[in-house]
Protein backbone atom coordinates (compact mmCIF):
# COMPACT_ATOMS: atom_id res chain seq x y z
CA UNK A 1 0.00 0.00 0.00
CA UNK A 2 1.55 3.51 -0.65
CA UNK A 3 1.31 5.78 1.84
CA UNK A 4 0.92 9.43 1.49
CA UNK A 5 2.02 12.03 4.17
CA UNK A 6 5.54 12.59 5.55
CA UNK A 7 5.28 9.93 8.19
CA UNK A 8 6.99 6.91 5.93
CA UNK A 9 10.50 6.80 5.89
CA UNK A 10 12.94 6.16 3.32
CA UNK A 11 13.82 2.17 4.81
CA UNK A 12 13.38 -0.59 3.51
CA UNK A 13 9.59 -0.84 5.20
CA UNK A 14 8.53 2.33 3.57
CA UNK A 15 5.03 1.70 1.81
CA UNK A 16 4.12 -0.43 4.47
CA UNK A 17 1.16 0.49 7.11
CA UNK A 18 1.10 -0.06 10.56
CA UNK A 19 -1.44 -0.02 13.58
CA UNK A 20 -0.75 -0.40 17.26
CA UNK A 21 -2.56 -0.56 19.92
CA UNK A 22 -0.95 1.05 22.61
CA UNK A 23 0.31 -0.62 25.37
CA UNK A 24 3.48 -0.46 27.28
CA UNK A 25 7.00 -2.74 27.06
CA UNK A 26 7.39 -5.12 24.13
CA UNK A 27 4.60 -4.41 21.70
CA UNK A 28 5.58 -0.80 21.36
CA UNK A 29 9.23 -1.50 20.95
CA UNK A 30 8.39 -3.91 18.15
CA UNK A 31 6.34 -0.98 16.73
CA UNK A 32 9.41 1.13 16.88
CA UNK A 33 11.12 -1.40 15.00
CA UNK A 34 9.20 -1.44 12.33
CA UNK A 35 8.93 2.60 12.02
CA UNK A 36 12.58 2.51 12.47
CA UNK A 37 12.71 0.72 9.56
CA UNK A 38 10.25 3.45 7.33
CA UNK A 39 6.97 2.21 8.16
CA UNK A 40 4.07 4.63 9.08
CA UNK A 41 3.22 3.50 12.28
CA UNK A 42 0.13 4.81 13.66
CA UNK A 43 -0.07 4.60 17.55
CA UNK A 44 -3.80 4.19 18.93
CA UNK A 45 -3.63 6.18 22.09
CA UNK A 46 -6.70 5.70 24.60
CA UNK A 47 -7.92 8.70 26.86
CA UNK A 48 -5.40 9.21 29.52
CA UNK A 49 -3.84 5.64 28.54
CA UNK A 50 -1.54 3.76 29.38
CA UNK A 51 1.96 4.51 29.09
CA UNK A 52 5.70 4.28 31.02
CA UNK A 53 6.03 6.37 34.41
CA UNK A 54 7.62 9.00 32.32
CA UNK A 55 7.15 12.02 30.66
CA UNK A 56 5.74 11.07 26.64
CA UNK A 57 8.23 13.17 25.20
CA UNK A 58 11.23 11.06 26.43
CA UNK A 59 9.82 7.85 25.65
CA UNK A 60 11.69 6.81 22.47
CA UNK A 61 9.97 3.90 21.70
CA UNK A 62 7.26 6.02 20.43
CA UNK A 63 9.91 7.59 18.04
CA UNK A 64 9.31 8.06 14.12
CA UNK A 65 5.47 7.03 14.79
CA UNK A 66 2.50 8.78 14.93
CA UNK A 67 -0.45 8.79 17.27
CA UNK A 68 -4.22 9.48 17.04
CA UNK A 69 -6.61 8.91 20.18
CA UNK A 70 -9.76 6.27 19.93
CA UNK A 71 -11.49 4.79 22.68
CA UNK A 72 -12.05 1.46 22.18
CA UNK A 73 -14.89 1.66 24.95
CA UNK A 74 -17.20 4.38 23.09
CA UNK A 75 -20.02 3.18 20.83
CA UNK A 76 -17.75 3.84 17.54
CA UNK A 77 -14.46 3.09 18.87
CA UNK A 78 -14.31 0.25 17.08
CA UNK A 79 -15.26 1.57 14.16
CA UNK A 80 -12.67 4.12 13.86
CA UNK A 81 -9.70 1.44 14.76
CA UNK A 82 -11.24 -1.00 11.92
CA UNK A 83 -11.72 1.98 9.32
CA UNK A 84 -7.53 2.35 9.62
CA UNK A 85 -7.42 -1.88 9.65
CA UNK A 86 -9.19 -1.75 6.45
CA UNK A 87 -6.22 0.32 5.07
CA UNK A 88 -3.06 -1.30 6.99
CA UNK A 89 -0.83 -3.61 6.05
CA UNK A 90 0.09 -4.95 10.23
CA UNK A 91 -1.80 -4.39 13.61
CA UNK A 92 -0.40 -5.11 16.93
CA UNK A 93 -1.74 -5.65 20.49
CA UNK A 94 -0.92 -6.60 23.59
CA UNK A 95 -3.54 -7.44 25.15
CA UNK A 96 -4.46 -10.48 27.57
CA UNK A 97 -6.03 -13.26 25.31
CA UNK A 98 -9.64 -12.45 24.51
CA UNK A 99 -9.62 -8.90 25.09
CA UNK A 100 -9.24 -7.53 21.35
CA UNK A 101 -12.39 -9.51 20.63
CA UNK A 102 -14.38 -8.45 23.53
CA UNK A 103 -13.56 -4.40 22.60
CA UNK A 104 -14.23 -5.90 18.50
CA UNK A 105 -11.02 -5.43 17.27
CA UNK A 106 -9.89 -9.29 17.46
CA UNK A 107 -8.15 -11.20 14.35
CA UNK A 108 -12.02 -12.34 13.28
CA UNK A 109 -13.22 -8.87 13.00
CA UNK A 110 -10.14 -7.23 11.21
CA UNK A 111 -9.87 -9.97 8.76
CA UNK A 112 -13.53 -9.41 7.46
CA UNK A 113 -12.69 -5.70 6.86
CA UNK A 114 -8.44 -6.59 5.31
CA UNK A 115 -8.14 -10.47 4.80
CA UNK A 116 -4.53 -9.84 3.85
CA UNK A 117 -3.87 -7.88 7.47
CA UNK A 118 -1.04 -9.44 9.22
CA UNK A 119 -2.32 -9.31 13.13
CA UNK A 120 0.39 -9.24 15.53
CA UNK A 121 -0.28 -10.41 18.94
CA UNK A 122 2.53 -9.73 21.96
CA UNK A 123 1.77 -11.62 25.19
CA UNK A 124 3.76 -13.15 27.78
CA UNK A 125 1.86 -16.63 28.58
CA UNK A 126 0.68 -16.73 24.71
CA UNK A 127 -2.60 -17.07 23.78
CA UNK A 128 -3.60 -20.31 25.26
CA UNK A 129 -2.32 -23.12 28.30
CA UNK A 130 -2.88 -22.77 32.24
CA UNK A 131 -1.30 -19.28 32.67
CA UNK A 132 -2.67 -17.54 29.46
CA UNK A 133 -4.86 -15.22 31.07
CA UNK A 134 -2.88 -14.46 33.99
CA UNK A 135 -0.74 -11.23 34.85
CA UNK A 136 3.09 -11.07 34.46
CA UNK A 137 5.80 -9.17 33.39
CA UNK A 138 9.40 -9.97 32.39
CA UNK A 139 10.90 -11.72 35.06
CA UNK A 140 8.27 -14.33 35.53
CA UNK A 141 8.54 -15.15 32.27
CA UNK A 142 11.92 -15.43 32.17
CA UNK A 143 11.86 -17.59 35.55
CA UNK A 144 9.60 -20.12 34.09
CA UNK A 145 11.75 -20.77 31.04
CA UNK A 146 14.85 -21.59 32.84
CA UNK A 147 17.03 -18.46 31.28
CA UNK A 148 16.85 -16.65 34.30
CA UNK A 149 18.11 -19.45 36.58
CA UNK A 150 21.49 -19.05 34.52
CA UNK A 151 22.17 -15.82 35.50
CA UNK A 152 24.01 -14.85 38.15
CA UNK A 153 26.84 -16.15 40.69
CA UNK A 154 26.62 -19.37 42.03
CA UNK A 155 24.97 -19.76 45.97
CA UNK A 156 23.21 -16.41 45.07
CA UNK A 157 20.04 -15.72 44.22
CA UNK A 158 19.55 -15.02 40.24
CA UNK A 159 20.77 -11.79 38.56
CA UNK A 160 17.94 -9.53 37.09
CA UNK A 161 19.05 -8.93 33.56
CA UNK A 162 16.28 -6.15 33.43
CA UNK A 163 13.86 -6.41 30.61
CA UNK A 164 16.16 -7.22 27.68
CA UNK A 165 16.05 -11.09 27.64
CA UNK A 166 12.41 -11.47 28.03
CA UNK A 167 10.29 -8.35 26.84
CA UNK A 168 12.85 -7.49 24.15
CA UNK A 169 14.79 -10.09 22.71
CA UNK A 170 12.09 -12.80 23.63
CA UNK A 171 8.97 -11.17 23.04
CA UNK A 172 9.76 -7.80 20.93
CA UNK A 173 12.33 -9.19 18.72
CA UNK A 174 10.26 -12.43 17.63
CA UNK A 175 7.20 -10.28 16.91
CA UNK A 176 9.24 -8.53 14.36
CA UNK A 177 10.65 -11.94 12.81
CA UNK A 178 6.94 -13.15 12.78
CA UNK A 179 4.92 -9.96 11.23
CA UNK A 180 7.88 -9.60 8.48
CA UNK A 181 7.61 -13.45 7.80
CA UNK A 182 3.75 -12.95 7.74
CA UNK A 183 4.28 -10.05 5.64
CA UNK A 184 6.31 -11.60 2.98
CA UNK A 185 3.43 -14.50 2.48
CA UNK A 186 0.72 -11.91 2.28
CA UNK A 187 2.40 -9.93 0.01
CA UNK A 188 3.54 -13.33 -2.31
CA UNK A 189 -0.48 -13.60 -2.56
CA UNK A 190 -1.69 -15.51 0.64
CA UNK A 191 -3.55 -14.38 2.97
CA UNK A 192 -3.38 -12.59 6.23
CA UNK A 193 -2.99 -14.47 9.41
CA UNK A 194 -2.13 -14.31 13.58
CA UNK A 195 1.37 -14.12 14.17
CA UNK A 196 1.22 -15.06 18.48
CA UNK A 197 4.33 -13.99 19.85
CA UNK A 198 4.78 -15.28 24.01
CA UNK A 199 7.50 -14.19 25.71
CA UNK A 200 8.17 -17.84 27.35
CA UNK A 201 8.36 -18.84 23.88
CA UNK A 202 10.50 -16.62 22.50
CA UNK A 203 13.40 -17.02 25.46
CA UNK A 204 12.78 -20.44 25.30
CA UNK A 205 14.14 -20.43 21.91
CA UNK A 206 16.70 -18.00 22.78
CA UNK A 207 18.73 -20.79 24.35
CA UNK A 208 18.35 -23.28 21.87
CA UNK A 209 22.27 -23.87 21.63
CA UNK A 210 22.65 -24.38 25.50
CA UNK A 211 19.80 -26.89 25.28
CA UNK A 212 22.01 -28.69 22.94
CA UNK A 213 25.06 -28.52 25.02
CA UNK A 214 23.45 -29.63 28.09
CA UNK A 215 22.10 -32.67 25.96
CA UNK A 216 25.39 -33.32 25.23
CA UNK A 217 27.05 -32.83 28.52
CA UNK A 218 28.64 -30.14 27.76
CA UNK A 219 26.57 -27.54 29.87
CA UNK A 220 26.24 -28.10 34.38
CA UNK A 221 22.58 -26.88 34.98
CA UNK A 222 23.52 -24.41 37.85
CA UNK A 223 24.76 -21.06 37.53
CA UNK A 224 28.34 -20.09 37.26
CA UNK A 225 29.71 -23.00 36.41
CA UNK A 226 29.67 -22.82 32.31
CA UNK A 227 32.23 -21.78 30.00
CA UNK A 228 29.59 -18.69 29.14
CA UNK A 229 27.56 -17.85 32.74
CA UNK A 230 30.50 -16.35 34.70
CA UNK A 231 32.20 -19.86 35.54
CA UNK A 232 34.75 -19.59 33.21
CA UNK A 233 37.70 -17.60 34.37
CA UNK A 234 38.60 -15.86 31.08
CA UNK A 235 34.87 -15.21 30.45
CA UNK A 236 33.68 -12.87 33.05
CA UNK A 237 34.13 -9.39 34.27
CA UNK A 238 36.75 -8.48 36.92
CA UNK A 239 36.75 -5.08 38.96
CA UNK A 240 39.67 -2.46 38.70
CA UNK A 241 41.70 -0.18 40.69
CA UNK A 242 39.21 2.66 40.97
CA UNK A 243 35.98 0.41 40.97
CA UNK A 244 35.10 -0.19 37.82
CA UNK A 245 35.06 -3.18 35.74
CA UNK A 246 36.89 -5.03 32.73
CA UNK A 247 34.79 -7.41 30.48
CA UNK A 248 36.95 -10.58 29.42
CA UNK A 249 35.94 -12.82 26.33
CA UNK A 250 39.21 -14.24 25.62
CA UNK A 251 38.09 -17.91 24.86
CA UNK A 252 40.14 -19.06 21.67
CA UNK A 253 43.39 -20.14 22.69
CA UNK A 254 45.33 -17.82 20.96
CA UNK A 255 43.14 -14.80 22.43
CA UNK A 256 43.74 -16.34 25.48
CA UNK A 257 47.32 -15.94 24.81
CA UNK A 258 47.54 -12.70 24.41
CA UNK A 259 45.15 -12.13 26.98
CA UNK A 260 47.95 -14.00 29.66
CA UNK A 261 50.86 -11.99 28.51
CA UNK A 262 49.74 -8.91 28.81
CA UNK A 263 48.49 -9.22 32.18
CA UNK A 264 51.63 -10.27 32.58
CA UNK A 265 50.51 -13.79 34.07
CA UNK A 266 51.88 -16.17 31.42
CA UNK A 267 54.83 -17.57 33.65
CA UNK A 268 52.32 -18.11 36.87
CA UNK A 269 48.80 -18.74 35.33
CA UNK A 270 47.79 -22.22 35.51
CA UNK A 271 46.50 -24.26 32.34
CA UNK A 272 43.65 -23.12 31.10
CA UNK A 273 42.41 -26.66 30.59
CA UNK A 274 42.39 -27.47 33.96
CA UNK A 275 38.43 -26.96 35.10
CA UNK A 276 40.08 -27.82 38.52
CA UNK A 277 42.12 -24.71 38.93
CA UNK A 278 39.62 -22.65 37.53
CA UNK A 279 39.26 -20.54 41.06
CA UNK A 280 43.03 -20.81 41.40
CA UNK A 281 43.13 -18.53 37.89
CA UNK A 282 40.50 -16.08 38.38
CA UNK A 283 42.05 -15.54 41.49
CA UNK A 284 45.43 -14.48 40.22
CA UNK A 285 43.25 -12.58 37.12
CA UNK A 286 41.33 -10.98 39.49
CA UNK A 287 44.40 -9.36 41.99
CA UNK A 288 45.96 -8.59 38.67
CA UNK A 289 43.15 -6.08 37.83
CA UNK A 290 43.11 -4.60 40.77
CA UNK A 291 46.15 -3.62 40.23
CA UNK A 292 45.13 -0.48 37.63
CA UNK A 293 42.20 1.60 36.99
CA UNK A 294 39.72 0.64 34.59
CA UNK A 295 41.28 3.68 32.11
CA UNK A 296 45.01 2.35 32.42
CA UNK A 297 43.56 -1.41 32.24
CA UNK A 298 41.94 -0.24 28.65
CA UNK A 299 44.71 1.49 27.77
CA UNK A 300 46.61 -1.94 28.12
CA UNK A 301 44.54 -3.91 25.66
CA UNK A 302 43.95 -1.06 22.97
CA UNK A 303 44.56 -2.56 19.32
CA UNK A 304 44.59 -6.00 20.59
CA UNK A 305 43.04 -9.45 20.25
CA UNK A 306 43.03 -9.88 23.82
CA UNK A 307 39.62 -9.89 23.61
CA UNK A 308 39.28 -6.91 26.76
CA UNK A 309 37.23 -4.65 26.96
CA UNK A 310 36.09 -1.56 29.94
CA UNK A 311 32.41 -1.79 30.94
CA UNK A 312 31.18 0.91 30.40
CA UNK A 313 27.85 3.00 31.96
CA UNK A 314 24.95 3.65 29.99
CA UNK A 315 25.68 7.43 29.93
CA UNK A 316 29.34 7.10 28.75
CA UNK A 317 28.61 4.45 26.19
CA UNK A 318 27.78 6.84 23.60
CA UNK A 319 30.88 8.75 23.51
CA UNK A 320 33.17 5.64 23.05
CA UNK A 321 35.36 6.42 20.19
CA UNK A 322 34.38 3.07 18.45
CA UNK A 323 30.45 3.40 19.05
CA UNK A 324 30.63 7.51 17.96
CA UNK A 325 32.83 6.64 14.95
CA UNK A 326 29.60 4.09 14.03
CA UNK A 327 27.30 6.79 14.77
CA UNK A 328 25.94 3.85 17.29
CA UNK A 329 24.10 6.51 19.07
CA UNK A 330 22.26 9.68 17.80
CA UNK A 331 21.26 13.13 18.99
CA UNK A 332 17.54 13.80 18.39
CA UNK A 333 15.28 16.15 20.28
CA UNK A 334 17.68 16.92 23.03
CA UNK A 335 18.08 12.56 23.67
CA UNK A 336 20.85 10.35 23.33
CA UNK A 337 19.56 7.24 22.00
CA UNK A 338 20.10 4.45 19.57
CA UNK A 339 19.80 4.83 16.47
CA UNK A 340 18.11 2.75 14.38
CA UNK A 341 19.52 -1.10 13.70
CA UNK A 342 20.55 -3.10 11.47
CA UNK A 343 22.11 -0.74 8.62
CA UNK A 344 21.30 -1.21 5.20
CA UNK A 345 23.12 -0.32 2.17
CA UNK A 346 20.46 1.21 -0.10
CA UNK A 347 17.21 2.29 1.44
CA UNK A 348 19.21 3.83 5.14
CA UNK A 349 16.79 4.28 8.49
CA UNK A 350 17.03 7.35 10.73
CA UNK A 351 15.12 8.89 13.38
CA UNK A 352 12.75 11.23 11.44
CA UNK A 353 10.55 12.14 14.34
CA UNK A 354 10.44 12.61 18.26
CA UNK A 355 7.88 10.43 20.70
CA UNK A 356 4.46 10.73 19.26
CA UNK A 357 2.08 12.75 21.93
CA UNK A 358 -1.06 11.03 22.19
CA UNK A 359 -3.48 12.28 19.94
CA UNK A 360 -1.58 14.84 17.99
CA UNK A 361 -1.55 13.62 14.69
CA UNK A 362 -5.12 12.54 14.37
CA UNK A 363 -6.02 15.08 11.73
CA UNK A 364 -2.85 13.98 9.45
CA UNK A 365 -3.44 10.39 9.85
CA UNK A 366 -7.30 11.03 8.92
CA UNK A 367 -6.19 13.04 5.68
CA UNK A 368 -3.24 10.52 4.26
CA UNK A 369 -5.07 7.50 5.81
CA UNK A 370 -8.73 8.67 3.96
CA UNK A 371 -10.34 8.39 6.80
CA UNK A 372 -12.04 11.49 7.68
CA UNK A 373 -14.29 10.66 10.48
CA UNK A 374 -11.31 9.38 12.39
CA UNK A 375 -10.51 13.10 13.40
CA UNK A 376 -14.02 13.97 13.81
CA UNK A 377 -14.87 11.38 16.38
CA UNK A 378 -11.30 11.85 18.13
CA UNK A 379 -12.60 15.95 17.89
CA UNK A 380 -15.88 15.54 19.32
CA UNK A 381 -14.83 12.94 21.87
CA UNK A 382 -11.74 14.54 23.25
Amino acid sequence: MAVTGGAAGAGPLCGVRVVELAGIGPGPFAAMLLADLGADVVRVDRPGGAGLAIDPAFDITNRNKRSVIVDLKAPDGPARVLDLVERADVLIEGYRPGVAERLGVGPDACHERNARLVYGRMTGWGQEGPLAHRAGHDIAYIALTGTLGMIGDPGRPPTVPANLVGDYAGGSLYLVVGILAALHHARAGGPGQVVDAAIIDGTSHLSSMIHGMLAAGGWQDRRGSNLLDGGCPFYGTYETADGQHMAVGALEQQFYDEFIALMGLAATAPARKDITRWGELRDAVAARFKERTREEWTAVFEGTDACVAPVLSLREAPGHPHLAARGTFVDHGGITQPAPAPRFSRTPTDVRSGPARPGADTAAVARDWGVPALDQTTTEGS
